[in-house]
């Protein structure tokens, strides 16, 4: 009805012969998008963004599907989904011989938004003094992080299939921690629900997490926890530290994982045939403190994604407006 209503009113002022270009078509008219999403909850918000910049311009979009990182690169290969926006990089590099031929990574959502690493509860660091993932090899250590009694420190890991999973396991080999820490490795949402409730009940926690990420909302980095450096071991390749974070208890902290770029990836033959998908891809950044405030709304309970992304592009207006122009003039 708004469209008709909207037809009649341009016809009205510019008469018939100028019907047609008064109404021209948006770049998107007739093409559909296969759209993913990655299966951690804290990047759906950025998915839902882009998504409804898409349809502004006229694209339709199917989705957004909810993939794991394997799955997802597979699917891109494969022509089964067209892109998401849930790139990690350099983590995901790995997976680029399987993607590179048919898709490539563009644009930035957020540079340099993501941290990784290991956090522990703030009291145990100070009762025991923990520097390092070196000190769980201290007996003392171990027990007070054992909950299940198998005599080792439990690590909230990653689940099987994430790349970290397998980080992990190798750094734990290269450290000689394998026998002093266990990792749990089921689904990560689960794992981190049942830690945030033993550390509510007063037991020591070690996890391994990321950011953006709503259990930074729950587990407070600098209040309830810390993150901690691993250990510098001769003949083991090392990555750059992160410099300046006051949430580590180390500085430089020597994470383990290198900072990430949060960046879309899209089919080559997609951006080939639309210039517009490209430069919203190219053009668009989401600020990682918008992105943290829609998480924490999550966590409280507002779960209404659409509605959120709705709100952040009512209030950003006047850079989506310029976005959507850029875009539209990529397409002529």
């Amino acid at each position: 009805m708004k469209k008709l209503i909207h037809t009649l009113a341009v016809t009205a002022l510019v008469g018939t012969a100028g019907l047609a270009p008064a109404l021209a078509q948006e770049p998107g008219d007739g093409v559909t998008i296969e759209m993913a999403r990655a299966s951690w909850d804290s990047g759906w918000f950025q998915a839902a963004i882009y998504t409804k910049l898409f349809e502004e311009l006229g694209y339709e979009v199917e989705g957004p599907t909810t993939l794991d990182v394997p799955p997802f690169y597979q699917a891109v290969m494969q022509g089964d989904v067209d892109l998401w926006v849930n790139g990690w990089f350099p983590a995901q590099d790995t997976y680029k011989p399987i993607f590179e031929d048919q898709a490539e990574v563009i644009g930035m959502v957020a540079d340099a938004g993501a941290l990784q690493g290991y956090m522990v509860d703030k009291a145990a660091i100070e009762e025991f003094g923990i520097e390092s993932l070196a000190d769980f090899s201290r007996p003392e250590v171990r027990e007070a992080f054992d909950r299940n009694g198998d005599g080792k420190a439990d690590l909230v890991s990653c689940p099987p299939g994430w790349l970290c999973e397998r980080v992990i396991v190798e750094q734990l080999e290269d450290f000689g921690l394998d026998d002093d820490i266990a990792t749990t490795t089921a689904g990560y949402n689960a794992a981190m629900a049942d830690t945030i409730a033993a550390y509510n009940a007063g037991e020591h926690v070690l996890y391994y997490a990321w950011t953006p990420n709503w259990t930074g909302y729950e587990l407070k980095a600098g209040e309830d926890v810390m993150w901690i450096p691993v250990p510098q071991v001769e003949g083991v390749e090392t990555v750059p530290p992160a410099e300046g974070l006051e949430t580590c208890v180390a500085d430089p902290c020597h994470m383990g994982f290198p900072p990430n770029d949060i960046q879309p990836v899209a089919r080559k033959d997609l951006l080939e045939a639309n210039p517009a998908i490209g430069s919203i891809l190219t053009e668009v950044s989401i600020p990682l403190e918008d992105i943290f405030e829609q998480n924490a709304a999550m966590i409280e309970g507002d779960d209404d994604i659409e509605a959120q992304a709705d709100a952040w592009i009512a209030d950003n207006r006047d850079a989506v407006d310029g976005w959507l122009e850029t875009a539209r003039a990529a397409a002529n």
